[in-house]
Formats: structure tokens, sequence, C-alpha cells
């Protein structure tokens, strides 16, 4: 499900974790040509009118699911993605790291304006031979 990424600014390497409530991910808006580091997802202790938690499903996206909350289109302008393996909870989970392809970012949507602005990476099925890992996997989309 993506639980980190890899970006980089510059000379700059950043590890972005979704636990980490100052998370935050380089996302291009569709339309504005304009790269910004928008807030990932939201914890539940967190207050704000996003849903809790940092990705959305392709399929709740395309039943109109997230209409609600009025999403723009984004992309993330990552280098790499973090899955790991197992449940949540289970103590030998392993990380496993994914490089996006070159002239392709993860798909999101962006919500709320201001302080409230929130990014979630749209997930999709695991590809068939890496579902042992997880079974929601970014959707990735060409820049």
């Amino acid at each position: 499900m993506c639980g980190g990424v890899e970006a980089r600014e510059a000379e700059k390497v950043w590890k972005i974790y979704f636990p980490n409530p100052k998370s935050a991910l380089p996302v291009l808006l569709e339309g504005s040509g304009q790269l910004d580091w928008i807030q990932w997802g939201r914890r539940k202790e967190e207050p704000g009118e996003g849903p809790p938690g940092g990705w959305a499903r392709l399929i709740t996206v395309q039943a109109g699911g997230w209409i609600k909350y009025r999403p723009r289109q984004g992309l993330a302008m990552v280098q790499r993605f973090m899955e790991k393996d197992g449940k949540p909870g289970d103590k030998n989970r392993q990380s496993h790291w994914f490089d996006v392809p070159d002239g392709q970012a993860l798909k999101c949507l962006v919500i709320g304006e201001g302080e409230q602005k929130r990014v979630y990476i749209v997930t999709t099925d695991a590809p068939a031979e890496l579902a042992w890992i997880h079974d929601r996997w970014p959707l990735l989309e060409r820049v």
C-alpha cells in the first residue's frame, strides 16, 4: 500500500514514511505545472475532513466514493516506494523498495485547501508476482 517513498530535491534525498505526522509528498497538481510539498493523508487522531489514511482505492475513486471531497488529480514525483510484507503488527515484516520507472509517477488525489490540504496515493491491485508482499499497489502514471 506504499508505506514510504524516496524523493529527491536537488542533491537531497528524502525518505518519507506515512506514520510520521509531518510526512509530505512532492506533488505536481494537474494543470498547475508547479511542484508543491503536500501533507500525506490524515492520521486517525488528526483533525480534518478528509478520510483517515493516506491511500485511495482506484475502484472507490471510479465508483464516485471520493466526489464529496472534490479531489484534484496529481502526481507524486518520487523515485522509489516501499511496501511492507505481512500483516500490520507482525514482528518480522520486511520492507521492500521499488523503483518508479523514469517518466512515471504515483497517481494521487489532493483534497482540501491551505493547512487542510492532503494528498492520497491511488492504489490498485498488486501485480500478481508481487501480491505476496501486499494486495494493494500504488498506481503509476506517465508524467
